[in-house]
């Protein structure tokens, strides 16, 4: 199995990785309450994942 010749400095692996934090989180809309928020996490306006409640959310009557 072959050997790198020389260590990779630090910029060179860091330049190399900085390319998967370009982009942009998957952003979707919430099928309950329409909102928009991350894929596979809880929405945080409403409280559901998947169809059903998962956090209780306190609304705020004004």
């Amino acid at each position: 199995m072959a050997n790198p010749k020389y260590k990779t400095s630090k910029s060179k692996t860091r330049r190399r990785r900085a390319n998967i934090r370009l982009k942009q989180p998957p952003i979707m809309e919430c099928s309950q309450c329409h909102a928009m928020k991350l894929r596979h996490h809880v929405c945080n306006s409403c409280g559901f994942y998947d169809g059903r409640e998962v956090i209780k959310i306190e609304e705020t009557k004004e």
